[in-house]
């Protein structure tokens, strides 16, 4: 075994002849033997981690491997939160043309929420049965949302058309993210 589950080559595992040494405090210590760093690593209390194998020699470095290893993890985990918190997603509305009045209300609030969140908004009209024969019914209700939540969105695609599906995608306003905290207080 070469290397530790991590990836890196941690005291023994280290077999060059010469290597830079980098003490735990950032200062270089010189170029010495595998074996003379791992006795300094060790005296001090600390690990030797290769730090760059493929340099001209390697570079090592006495650190607490551990610590090295939960901070290392730390970053990681942050770094796959921010980069979910950048993701756009497009959330979808379903919604009958013969919508109640309040029912209609609810899906209104959610839009606004949706795109209050950054995310994109999909609504489509969906059809049953005999509903299919008055279409038109659906173009309005469509009509009908835009011009409820115009303040609140831009349209990105829009297939209002008969005999196609009817859908409407909503993309935030670009300062609907910063706006929408103002608007609250």
């Amino acid at each position: 075994m070469n290397k530790s589950k991590d990836g890196e080559r941690i005291n023994e595992m280290i077999r060059h002849p010469k290597l830079r040494l980098i003490l735990e405090d950032g200062k270089q210590y010189g170029i010495v033997s595998s074996e003379e760093a791992l006795k300094i690593a060790l005296e001090r209390g600390y690990d030797l981690v290769e730090i760059s194998p493929d340099a001209n020699p390697p570079v090592c470095k006495v650190m607490d491997y551990g610590k090295y290893r939960y901070e290392k993890i730390k970053k990681e985990k942050e770094a796959r939160r921010k980069q979910k918190q950048h993701q756009i997603t497009v959330k979808e509305l379903k919604i009958r043309p013969k919508i109640d009045e309040h029912d209609y209300n609810v899906k209104i609030k959610h839009i606004k929420r949706f795109l209050a969140d950054g995310d994109k908004v999909k609504i489509v009209i969906r059809y049953r049965g005999r509903e299919m024969m008055y279409q038109e019914h659906g173009i309005e209700l469509l009509k009908q949302i835009l011009e409820d939540i115009k303040d609140y969105c831009e349209v990105e695609k829009a297939f209002l058309e008969i005999g196609k599906p009817q859908m409407v995608i909503l993309a935030p306003l670009n300062n609907q993210k910063q706006g929408g905290d103002n608007a609250q207080s």
